[in-house]
């Protein structure tokens, strides 16, 4: 049986650092979870005139995270936190592709800013700063190293992330300061932190739709590498 063919965006950088250009990053754990699983790891590149062509390229998309966040605008909030970091270039692209996949009803996977993109593009909207919008909040943004658990979360039971991940609790690493505030009826939110954060979600009517809010390719749990096993077998059919 053929390999999927998986697409996963990539971070955009300004000069400085690496290249005195303009470049892209992405962590070696992204591909190498996707090819662990079983499929084809492709970083794409953000070229809105191609978005097309990927979309009929690839099997599957992630959309991976970064530190920045989507253009509030985009989901009708009528100010922007001064925490929010744009890189409305990457965002522009990763909507069209997100678009682009859903209708081709083709498996997405959004993995921490992968899902509040997931979740605009579902017609979902975003809290700003978490520290402003929750009582008493966990520390998303963990002071402990990202390859470790930062806190649990719960797993809702009859949702497709509970079959996948076969347990209802399951700890969680957690880098993040915004988060999906809400979604539509028709998307289920299948996680949530103890202070009440969503921390999944996924579209019961489509293949394969689902965005969690933290880190699955770190592996900290059985959840994460059975995530990522589904994932690959939804791309396959």
């Amino acid at each position: 049986m053929r390999s999927p063919v998986i697409g996963i965006t990539a971070d955009s950088e300004d000069p400085g650092g690496y290249s005195k250009f303009p470049w892209y990053a992405l962590r070696q754990n992204y591909c190498s979870a996707v090819r662990e699983a079983g499929g084809v790891p492709v970083v794409l590149p953000h070229e809105p005139s191609l978005i097309e062509t990927y979309a009929g390229m690839i099997d599957g998309l992630l959309v991976s995270g970064g530190a920045f966040d989507v253009d509030p605008a985009l989901f009708g909030a009528p100010e922007r936190h001064d925490t929010v970091v744009l890189k409305e270039g990457r965002t522009d692209f990763e909507l069209g592709i997100t678009r682009a996949m859903l209708k081709a009803d083709k498996p997405i996977l959004g993995i921490c800013g992968g899902q509040q993109l997931l979740a605009v593009a579902l017609g979902g909207t975003l809290i700003q700063h978490i520290p402003d919008e929750v009582n008493a909040p966990l520390a998303h943004e963990q002071p402990n190293p990202r390859n470790e658990a930062g806190h649990d979360v719960a797993i809702c039971e009859g949702t497709l992330l509970h079959k996948i991940g076969g347990a209802v609790l399951a700890p969680v690493n957690s880098a993040h300061h915004q988060a999906v505030k809400d979604v539509p009826d028709n998307i289920i939110v299948n996680a949530v932190a103890p202070d009440g954060v969503i921390e999944g979600i996924e579209d019961p009517a489509r293949k394969f739709v689902i965005g969690v809010q933290w880190h699955p390719e770190f592996h900290i749990s059985p959840v994460d590498n059975r995530l990522f096993a589904a994932f690959i077998q939804a791309c396959r059919s």
